[in-house]
């Protein structure tokens, strides 16, 4: 096959990975990809936002697949754009894409069709008064969410009224989040642990990867602003078979059917983030594509054919015994740039990373740029460091992918220490 991926984050790298893998592959090309993919395939650049330009080099260069990695292009409707010319996508079309492109529409969704997930109120700009009534109803902490995207950084969670009223301000008159929030949910505050699950899906059937647990916050033991996300392990042992079973009951599965019901059949990843409460499992959020960075971290621990099983959700003929879960533990920490989320400075040069030879070790570049024969930083989330081992070892998996990280130096360089320690609870000393 003749696939081309879409994207140039630390998420593409690890697709990219994982696709270069297969044995039905012919050629692998990425836009624009990034200094981490160039060894797997064939970087390009393409005006992404003219769907023209993208079908013409669909046509010209017999690509057989789409894999589309950022939400940005399958919430514009690039997926539409190319199957209309009968060319095969991995993603939802821009309908189903919503699930994730609007906050509102998404509880809205979850309350028609009985999901359970938090309580909640929306608000547009001109309601700014009204919703900072509603706070002082309400019980504290508590979510204020954007409506629309925000790169993964929309959310603020409140510890009082007076931080919800700013927060409100920031939203509406200060436009922190741009257009983005100019509706928002505020919800009630999920107490938890949250995980993430991947359904694989044509539509109708799917099938679930290994869960995964994101770090959202900047800081050790989940202190500071919210991020992208600053690492992630797998298998997360907070999902159990019950849990796993009453995710698929009661959520991804009513998620599929209400979908297809409204007229957004949904197919591609759907990304359940999760909370498990004392009360059942409730959904933080939707996404309509793979998680980052819990793709790095759960992409590695497939065995098969990945590519395959891609194709086959496109198609329509879910492929469930393309891949499957090949026992192992992994863990991602992402090395970002001094002041992320804030102001960050770029243009430092990565050194260690061909020092790293380890078979265990996978390196998913995120923010950087090839200058020569340098790889500079270029954005906030600089490094992906993903530890691989064979075992359901976690504490393995962390000491070796912290002994990595320790060959890797740029300017600045910051990375949280804790990732993966949430799942020591359960496990046997």
């Amino acid at each position: 096959m003749i696939v081309l991926l879409i994207g140039s984050g630390g998420r593409e790298n690890a697709l990219a990975h994982s696709i270069s893998k297969s044995k039905s592959l012919t050629k692998l090309y990425i836009s624009p990809g990034n200094p981490g993919t160039e060894k797997l395939g064939e970087n390009l650049d393409l005006n992404l936002s003219n769907h023209d330009e993208v079908i013409s080099f669909c046509k010209k260069n017999r690509i057989e697949l789409v894999v589309i990695g950022p939400e940005k292009y399958l919430v514009e409707g690039l997926g539409d754009s190319l199957r209309k010319e009968r060319i095969k996508v991995f993603g939802p079309n821009s309908n189903a894409a919503e699930i994730e492109g609007s906050k509102v529409f998404s509880k809205d969704f979850m309350r028609k069709y009985n999901i359970p997930t938090a309580d909640f109120k929306e608000f547009s700009s001109i309601e700014a008064d009204e919703a900072k009534d509603y706070l002082k109803e309400q019980k504290y902490p508590c979510v204020i969410k954007a409506d629309g995207l925000a790169a993964g950084k929309g959310v603020i969670i409140c510890n009082s009224y007076k931080e919800a009223g700013e927060a409100i301000d920031s939203m509406f008159s200060d436009k922190l989040f741009g257009n983005a929030g100019n509706k928002i949910v505020i919800e009630e505050f999920m107490e938890g642990e949250e995980a993430s699950i991947f359904a694989i899906t044509d539509g109708k059937d799917y099938i679930c990867l290994p869960s995964a647990q994101d770090h959202k916050r900047i800081g050790d033991n989940d202190t500071g602003k919210n991020t992208g996300g600053m690492g992630a392990y797998s298998p997360a042992p907070v999902v159990t078979e019950s849990v796993l079973n009453e995710t698929e009951k009661n959520i991804i599965q009513p998620v599929l059917a209400g979908m297809a019901e409204i007229g957004r059949e949904f197919s591609g990843c759907l990304y359940c983030g999760i909370m498990v409460t004392k009360t059942g499992v409730k959904v933080v959020e939707f996404n309509c594509r793979f998680g980052d960075p819990e793709t790095q971290a759960v992409l590695p621990l497939l065995e098969g054919d990945f590519l395959k099983l891609l194709c086959s959700a496109s198609e329509g003929k879910l492929n469930k015994t393309s891949v499957k879960y090949n026992g192992g533990a992994s863990v991602c920490v992402v090395a970002a740039s001094k002041g992320y989320p804030d102001k960050y400075f770029t243009g430092y040069e990565i050194t260690g990373i061909d020092e790293i030879a380890s078979p265990e070790i996978l390196i998913t570049h995120a923010g950087t740029k090839r200058e020569g024969k340098r790889v500079l930083t270029s954005g906030g989330r600089v490094l992906g460091i993903t530890a691989v081992i064979q075992t359901p070892d976690l504490k393995s998996a962390k000491d070796t992918a912290y002994k990595a990280i320790n060959t890797i130096n740029f300017e600045g360089m910051y990375y949280r220490k804790d990732i993966s320690d949430k799942a020591n609870k359960y496990l046997k000393s």
